[in-house]
């Protein structure tokens, strides 16, 4: 379950010593958060910890945190110019940081537990790199795609064979599968998904040869899914706002899926949380290739004993 870890309170004792920042870029400190839920929980994979915006600043865009909170980029992409100036030449050096936590988790997990790497989308990425950062409505990427298709084009491109790069590095450093998350992908109309996309994501698909396995989350897509197998990544993350045993049957028997608890159970109580994992579970059975996950992030507020239960049902289902 992506950012397990910051419901821990080990990860909020490191969080104490050391910014967000210096856990990601020191490879020691992202071995330490990546283990921790894998000790605590026993999951099946443990997942990198890193983020998404390493490879915008691997590119020449770095970002920060601000003090009333979100992210802000250093610069925002509004010119040519400004997309000129990104560098894909310097994405494995500027991110051998991660090249070099990878080997480190993997020799801890010993080949126990499966080891999961991740980055952004294309169009997930854009939309911080061209709003500046966070934002409560992210307006300016979907502008760009009407008004200037060449620009978002060009921006696009770079971050295609960017991404592809990244990606590689980290199977070559050990990555058993990895996850592209489009985190954005329902503010795009359906017509538009593909252009903005879903073609850059299956230039990725492609370029990775089917080393491993690629699982592709898109969050809002869940009346649009013949656009995510187009891409070709052979397994779905889904988040929870569908019934995903209906979209099970719906999709080809070779495509697996990942999900879909609703994260908000984890905030519950274990009885809660038992009942509806069960649920999910029974909707699922029989249907090959289930991955159980939620249907997005584990939130800080999740309760450690809620996350126990989900776990122990899972491991108790037959």
């Amino acid at each position: 379950m992506r950012q397990a870890g910051r419901a821990l309170p080990e990860y909020r004792a490191l969080k104490e010593k050391h910014s967000f920042l210096e856990l990601v870029q020191t490879p020691e400190l992202a071995t330490e958060v990546t283990l921790q839920p894998i000790r605590r929980f026993g999951f099946d994979a443990a997942v990198l910890f890193s983020d998404i915006l390493v490879l915008a600043e691997a590119l020449g865009q770095g970002y920060h945190f601000r003090e009333q909170g979100g992210i802000a980029m250093e610069f925002t992409l509004e010119t040519a110019a400004d997309v000129a100036r990104l560098e894909t030449g310097a994405v494995r050096q500027r991110l051998d940081y991660v090249a070099r936590a990878l080997p480190l988790i993997k020799q801890e997990l010993a080949g126990r537990t499966a080891l999961l790497g991740f980055c952004g989308a294309p169009w997930t990425m854009a939309n911080f790199m061209v709003e500046g950062g966070s934002s409560r409505e992210f307006t300016r990427a979907r502008a760009l795609f009407y008004t200037d298709r060449p620009l978002f084009n060009a921006l696009m491109e770079k971050l295609a064979v960017a991404t592809t790069d990244y990606l590689l590095m980290q199977i070559e450093a050990g990555a058993d599968a990895v996850q592209i998350f489009d985190t954005l992908a329902g503010l795009l109309p359906p017509e538009h998904y593909e252009a903005a996309s879903g073609q850059w994501i299956r230039r990725i698909v492609a370029g990775l040869g089917g080393r491993v396995p690629v699982i592709l989350f898109a969050k809002g897509m869940n009346t649009n899914f013949e656009a995510l197998l187009s891409t070709g990544a052979p397994a779905l993350g889904i988040d929870w706002a569908i019934s995903l045993g209906e979209l099970a049957r719906r999709l080809p028997a070779n495509v697996a899926v990942q999900g879909n608890l609703d994260p908000v159970l984890l905030t519950t109580t274990p009885a809660v949380v038992a009942a509806e994992t069960t649920r999910l579970l029974n909707a699922m059975r029989g249907r090959p290739g289930h991955i159980f996950n939620l249907g997005h992030g584990v939130t800080p507020q999740a309760r450690l004993e809620n996350i126990e239960s989900l776990v122990n049902t899972v491991r108790n289902s037959s």
